[in-house]
């Protein structure tokens, strides 16, 4: 699998202000808060799916080039296969390329940030996230009939994979699972608190799509897959459960995981019968070239450059990547606190676990931000924390993230509002959304992770 990244251009889909000049005399909390925004409007723009597919991919009368690999091909027609978060802006991105090249697609994805559509030979379906729907099962229906006459074709097809397309394009492995059973698992797992390796390991166990369960009909069709990637450097089989790639021969046991998690007696009776009967698939199969587009390090390199530009001094902490929310947190606060580089921004990436405790609305970047919140109201210097997902989406909650800084406890407390009360609820977007410090984009049609800032003073 090559990794193949590169920082691209966006047309902006968040409200910002632009910043002009920063004093280069110490920021107080308002220009830092300013300077946070500015970075993470950055970051959105290195990050636009639609423009990684265009540098990827061009044609010359019947050769395909990706990058520096040649296809072939011939008179073999084209298809495309797309699912995730993503799939809708990297469908774009190819067709802005090869147009009419292509005979067919099948795009399962959110609605997106935008108002063009795809031409009359794409069938597109809005799956759900992150639970499955009706649109997700038929999107999978939609999808092996399309591969079984590109197999027939021996055509060469276009996969397009990004995160959220675990819930997007779904077909259980048994006939008596039902999309009610689907639900349930799914809400269990992404509640539990489990990693995103750990969940995946299940979702492969009772699905036909995961697992380079998508790919089984291609046997005498060529295939490549571009990757938007919202997991670890070298975990690229778990964006969206690994559709067309083999699992890790080192991916977590399914019944282990849920053991650890206390989900064996929870879910559905048909669900468990799938899992106690999965095998795990021959990692030896023959699959084909895969490039990821985009990840989570192309984000943080993209603050980093924005805060060099503004005379901040970056700081990454590479290794707070997806501990339990509450560990995060505190290691993410005592990291910046701890640095005595003025003028600084410690960036961080990944997605912490996080444990759903009550029926608030809320994620884990907004719940991230209210801890880090909670650990600054004492802190004499102006320090300024975001965190904020790619995707435009956190959790239940319709907003990207929020912002908060040093004096944000006592602003809540001034509104009667008890901090550590959201908390125990999970009700991290009320909180913020009183005062005004939620950060909404909208679905942004890309999705490589969160991003984490603490500016200091």
């Amino acid at each position: 699998m090559e990794r193949l990244v590169e920082i691209g251009r966006f047309a902006p889909v968040l409200e910002l202000k632009e910043l002009s000049e920063l004093p280069s005399t110490d920021m107080n909390t308002t220009e830092l808060r300013g300077a946070a925004l500015d970075i993470f409007r950055h970051v959105m723009r290195a990050v636009d799916a639609r423009v990684a597919v265009r540098r990827a991919i061009s044609i010359d009368g019947k050769t395909l080039r990706v990058f520096k690999d040649e296809f072939k091909l011939a008179e073999r027609p084209i298809y495309v296969i797309g699912a995730g978060k993503a799939a809708l802006s990297m469908s774009l991105g190819l067709n802005d390329v090869l147009e009419d090249r292509i005979e067919r697609g099948v795009i399962s994805s959110t609605h997106a940030a935008t108002n063009e559509s795809l031409p009359s030979s794409h069938a597109v379906f809005y799956g759900g996230h992150p639970l499955p729907n009706h649109e997700s099962l038929r999107a999978a229906e939609a999808a092996f009939e399309l591969l079984n006459e590109a197999n027939q074709k021996r055509a060469f097809v276009i996969f397009l994979i990004s995160g959220g397309a675990s819930a997007m394009i779904e077909r259980p492995v048994s006939a008596d699972i039902t999309l009610e059973d689907l639900q349930a698992a799914n809400r269990q797992l992404v509640t539990c608190g489990a990693t995103i390796a750990e969940i995946n390991s299940i979702r492969r166990s009772f699905s036909a799509v995961k697992g380079g369960g998508l790919a089984t009909p291609l046997g005498d069709a060529e295939f490549i897959t571009f990757i938007i990637s919202d997991t670890n450097v070298g975990d690229e089989s778990t964006v969206g459960s690994g559709p067309t790639l083999p699992a890790d021969v080192n991916a977590p046991d399914p019944l282990r995981v849920l053991e650890s998690h206390g989900l064996i007696r929870t879910l559905p009776p048909s669900i468990l019968r799938a899992i106690r009967g999965y095998k795990r698939a021959d990692a030896c199969r023959a699959f084909s070239q895969s490039y990821i587009l985009l990840d989570n390090s192309v984000a943080l390199d993209a603050a980093a450059e924005r805060a060099a530009q503004m005379d901040l001094r970056a700081q990454f902490a590479i290794d707070i990547v997806e501990q339990p929310i509450d560990k995060g947190a505190v290691q993410l606060v005592r990291r910046a606190l701890e640095s005595k580089v003025p003028r600084s921004v410690l960036i961080s990436g990944g997605e912490f676990s996080c444990a759903v405790r009550g029926n608030g609305r809320g994620g884990r970047n907004l719940e991230t931000v209210l801890r880090c919140a909670i650990l600054l109201s004492e802190e004499p210097t102006p320090t300024v924390v975001l965190s904020a997902g790619t995707d435009g989406i956190d959790g239940s909650s319709f907003a990207a993230g929020a912002i908060a800084d040093e004096t944000t406890v006592a602003r809540a407390l001034e509104l009667e509002m008890d901090p550590n009360d959201f908390l125990a609820r999970s009700d991290s977007h009320a909180f913020f959304e009183a005062l005004g410090d939620l950060i909404v984009t909208g679905p942004t049609g890309t999705n490589v992770r969160d991003v984490r800032l603490v500016l200091r003073g």
